[in-house]
């Protein structure tokens, strides 16, 4: 059986859970995952190895209609740019009701529209808004799966497949993700910020490591700066006493920690880059 790679780009609305369905098929938590919306910001990238073929699917930041900063832009600009460099393109929707689908799928030629959080609905209510997407005539296959449950993920899996060209692996078969190791630390702190803090105070900070030192000898140590854009925020998110700081250092030190299969030294900084969303030169110094 000749082999086949390619790329698969996520595409969807925030929180339909790209994030959750990558991390579900590859087994492996590579994307932050987080019940608010805009958790991705960057297109992340994983790899898929089976026998016959080799899936490099990439994870997007959610498809907003109205970008309302320089960060939103170059979110949305990532995500436009994965549909268009990708083999085959993945929407994901959620099954509540009717979604009209970006004009900029609509020239894609290899599509699936997969049909997520299924095991929220009456399954006979799925069937007409199936029907729906298939009288659209705008996709090869419609699958629907819980991401979450992982229910329909071989499915998706085989469709996508079938899909790919032929064409050698584009990696090595051990590797998992092309990302430097510092920027899935930066990830998971991130998603610790997301979770930790409500209101709006998550969309206002970013994370920026400083520092990734591997030791020979003792624990590794990583500096990561948690920017803010107010005052206000940076007393919220260090908490009375630094007890918030804390609850968010010692989460991600665990969670990086067994993400790496080693000891760490995490020290969190916070400090304030005002109106930092919409400067472009910073924006593009932390790797947006």
């Amino acid at each position: 059986m000749e082999f086949k790679a390619g790329h698969v780009s996520i595409i969807g609305k925030p929180n339909v859970g790209k994030s959750t369905l990558m991390n579900t098929i590859l087994n492996e938590k590579l994307s932050p995952v987080c019940p608010k919306p805009q958790t991705t910001r960057h297109n992340i990238l994983g790899i898929l190895n089976v026998d016959n073929a080799q899936v490099i699917f990439i994870d997007t930041p959610g498809m907003m209609k109205k970008p309302k900063d320089n960060l939103d832009k170059r979110m949305l600009n990532r995500a436009k740019t994965s549909i268009s460099d990708g083999d085959v393109c993945l929407y994901m929707i959620e099954p509540f009701e009717k979604e009209e689908i970006p004009d900029i799928l609509k020239n894609q030629k290899l599509k699936i529209l997969a049909i997520n959080k299924v095991d929220l609905v009456n399954k006979l209510t799925l069937l007409p808004l199936i029907e729906h997407y298939n009288n659209l005539s705008l996709f090869n296959e419609i699958i629907p799966i819980s991401a979450k449950k992982g229910d329909g993920c071989d499915v998706l899996v085989e469709n996508i497949i079938s899909l790919l060209p032929h064409h050698p692996p584009f990696y090595e078969k051990d590797i998992l993700s092309i990302h430097p190791e510092k920027f899935f630390a930066q990830e998971i702190i991130r998603e610790k910020v997301f979770s930790t803090y409500g209101e709006e105070i998550p969309y206002f900070t970013c994370v920026s490591i400083e520092e990734f030192a591997e030791r020979e000898k003792g624990k590794d140590y990583i500096r990561a700066i948690v920017y803010v854009d107010r005052p206000s925020q940076k007393a919220i998110i260090i908490g009375k006493g630094g007890k918030a700081l804390k609850k968010v250092g010692e989460e991600s030190r665990k969670e990086i920690e067994a993400f790496y299969g080693k000891s760490i030294y995490l020290e969190l900084v916070v400090k304030e880059k005002e109106g930092w969303r919409k400067k472009e030169g910073f924006l593009k110094e932390i790797g947006y």
